[in-house]
């Protein structure tokens, strides 16, 4: 395999937070010199160009199980005391292929009834209400402190029946799971640490779990531990993965997009301007957010069998990095990519993934 170039990502320890700051001209590099780059230092391929990402996201040779990779990569004697931690992603929708993925996705569509999805609108509605309310006095607005980062917690908290006094910690439990996530080739610094807020979280959820079903309420988590479909419910494994997805993916992707869709109207004061002039621009205005500045910058894939992809041979096993944010600015399928417009029309990005 040959290496053009040497990439600021193929950094394993960390970024330059000027990149981190503003990754794009990076990108943009990685996308005209090497669009499916091998990365000696990661072990890895980074594909870039829109074309790319969106062939390996349909294919399912590409497997989103890499749980089952990690765990391959850890030693033995660790695998049987990071069970619990292992347990809760292996479960998980986000990290499953088809079938289990088809099954899991099922039961979740029957717990989000239209009354369920309005209801939620209704007390998302009610909790931005309130926090602007609590800010108008004082003149001025830390949006992420006062609004993008409270909003999701406060909501999927509520949701899970969390009380006012016990989310912190419940935070701090989701935090320590998605830093392992995160990290997960060098576990053995997280583990500890990951594996008391597992073990913690689970019998925290299994009381949320055993009220719901003494106690049923109209809300989301009733109707998650109540879901059926052709007699066929969600475990009580399945069950914590799920709720630990709804606080790990709900949280940090929405407190990003507000934070970066307000961002980039600051940078662009004609499209704020316009948006503030014609408030119905807004739906489209948000799919721009999403592609401008994407929630989730990355995703992985392992390959469940040699394949080709954009010209180059990617063997089974070589972790698979796709990155959405730069397919996002991709001027092959985007129109003057790096420009914000609220009105863009045919704007297929690719920040929710896509499935096959």
């Amino acid at each position: 395999m040959s290496q053009e170039f040497t990439s600021p990502f193929d950094r394993s320890d960390r970024l330059d937070p000027e990149i981190i700051a503003n990754p794009y001209p990076s990108y943009h590099e990685l996308l005209a010199r090497d669009p499916v780059h091998w990365s000696e230092e990661r072990q890895g391929w980074f594909l870039t160009r829109y074309a790319d990402v969106l062939e390996a996201l349909r294919d399912r040779r590409l497997s989103s199980d890499r749980i089952s990779a990690y765990a391959s990569i850890i030693p033995e004697p660790m695998q049987e005391t990071m069970a619990p931690i292992l347990g809760i992603f292996s479960n998980m929708m986000l990290l499953s292929d088809p079938p289990s993925h088809t099954r899991l996705r099922s039961l979740a569509n029957k717990a989000f009834t239209p009354r369920v999805v309005e209801n939620m609108r209704t007390h998302i509605q009610a909790i931005v209400d309130r926090s602007l309310d609590d800010v108008e006095s004082g003149g001025r607005m830390d949006v992420i402190g006062d609004l993008a980062y409270p909003l999701p917690a406060t909501l999927i908290c509520e949701m899970l029946g969390v009380p006012p006094e016990d989310r912190d910690q419940f935070k701090k439990w989701s935090d320590d799971l998605a830093a392992f996530l995160g990290d997960i080739r060098r576990a053995a610094q997280h583990v500890d640490v990951a594996q008391r807020s597992a073990l913690d979280m689970i019998d925290y959820l299994r009381g949320i779990i055993r009220e719901c079903r003494q106690n049923p309420r109209d809300d989301l988590i009733s109707a998650l531990v109540a879901a059926e479909d052709e007699g066929d419910v969600f475990s009580e494994e399945e069950l914590f993965s799920m709720f630990v997805l709804l606080q790990i993916g709900g949280h940090e992707t929405t407190t990003n997009l507000i934070g970066n869709g307000l961002l980039a109207l600051l940078q662009s004061p004609e499209q704020m301007e316009k948006l503030r002039a014609d408030p119905s621009l807004i739906e489209t205005a948000v799919e721009e957010f999403l592609r401008y500045h994407s929630p989730v910058q990355t995703t992985m894939r392992i390959p469940l069998e040699d394949l080709e992809i954009g010209g180059r041979r990617i063997s089974q096993g070589q972790p698979t990095y796709l990155f959405i944010a730069a397919a996002n600015r991709d001027p092959a399928q985007f129109p003057d990519p790096d420009r914000l417009d609220i009105t863009r029309q045919e704007n297929r990005h690719l920040a929710f993934a896509f499935g096959p």
